[in-house]
């Protein structure tokens, strides 16, 4: 938990160093290793009556890639919109990389690239002179705006023909990919991608995730925010989960699984009474019962689904122990299937509508 420390204390702001420590390279450096690369303290933003994040409270270490997950209106893209300065939180603090976004917006924006998911883009450009243009815009020094641009083109799959198209003859897909390219360009600390997959086949989504690995491996921070689960899942560090502005859950799948899911499955292709296999159940765990039975096949083989309380691993051992006692059944297949990111953000979504009241700000 965060807990808000008066702002003209410096040494209450994330990564400052105290008078009395000895400043040297490897004081600096450490402080510099331990301040978060996004940092958020009680943010709270409004629209009226309305609050579209209340109290949110988190932090993402450097280098750290991480999912941020939520239904639409949950406050995700005005979470990281308040991040990159484009919007003003109504109360609480932000800080990117230790700088406070409210009091120092223009330094932000040096450490920070922000993919929107609208993003707004010049069609009367083309890609190349629109990715100069916005390298200039960024500081790049002159001798790197040439290679940095066409470092970003080959990783975002835009070099060749395409850089020479106009942004408003492009797809929604290459359009996307102009937008990550302008987020990576000059290479900041920190990314922000709202929904950056919008719009792109399984091959091009395959290179966006290829694409944040090699921003893993430099070392850079990565907040993303997605409706393809399995793709989260595959890239990130952990996941962040939001609903009705606030944040509902954080970790990683494994963690998030103990903490949300109190029940997992089984299945198994059985040859047997079927009947039968049921009654015996109640010996293996009286929580366990059959949820889904196929018709047979053609070998006489149905496929059974069970359902069974989480805790309790040994489950599947003893049910193969009593299967193969009994002598009753033949068994072909035997799995045991774990709840996916998807039913992990059900549960917490879930969870965080039964527990919310309305988002509304209390009348004056």
């Amino acid at each position: 938990m965060f807990v808000p420390m008066p702002a003209s204390d410096a040494s209450t702001q994330p990564g400052s160093i105290a008078s009395g420590d000895k400043v040297g390279a490897p004081s600096v450096a450490a402080a510099k290793a331990a301040t978060p690369s996004l940092q958020a303290i009680a943010l709270t933003k409004e629209y009226g009556t309305v609050r579209a994040i209340e109290n949110l409270n988190f932090t993402v270490a450097r280098g750290e890639i991480v999912g941020f997950l939520g239904p639409n209106g949950a406050g995700k893209s005005t979470t990281m919109r308040i991040f990159s300065g484009l919007l003003s939180a109504t109360s609480g603090r932000a800080y990117v990389a230790g700088v406070p976004v409210a009091s120092n917006p223009d330094e932000v924006k040096r450490r920070l690239g922000f993919m929107p998911e609208q993003n707004p883009l010049p069609e009367d450009m083309r890609v190349i002179e629109y990715l100069r243009f916005r390298a200039r815009l960024k500081e790049l020094p002159r001798s790197k705006v040439k290679v940095r641009v066409d470092e970003a083109m080959e990783m975002c799959g835009l070099q060749h023909k395409t850089s020479r198209k106009l942004i408003g003859t492009l797809s929604k897909g290459y359009r996307q990919r102009v937008g990550i390219a302008d987020a990576i360009l000059a290479e900041p600390e920190v990314i922000l991608m709202d929904e950056p997959t919008i719009g792109l086949d399984p091959h091009q989504i395959q290179q966006i995730r290829r694409l944040i690995e090699s921003l893993r491996e430099s070392g850079q921070t990565v907040l993303i925010s997605s409706h393809i689960l399995a793709e989260i899942e595959a890239c990130c560090d952990r996941v962040m989960i939001i609903n009705q502005g606030r944040l509902v859950a954080s970790g990683t799948s494994a963690s998030l699984r103990r903490e949300l899911m109190s029940r997992t499955e089984w299945r198994l292709r059985l040859h047997g009474d079927v009947a039968a296999f049921e009654q015996i159940l109640p010996e293996v765990n009286a929580g366990l019962r059959i949820a889904a039975c196929s018709t047979p096949d053609a070998d006489g083989f149905v496929e059974v689904g069970l359902d069974g309380p989480a805790n309790e691993p040994d489950i599947g051992e003893k049910l193969l122990s009593v299967i193969m006692r009994s002598g009753l059944w033949r068994v072909r297949e035997f799995a045991h299937v774990e709840p996916g990111l998807e039913q992990i953000f059900l549960a917490a979504t879930k969870q965080g509508d039964e527990a919310s009241p309305p988002r509304r700000t209390p009348k004056a």
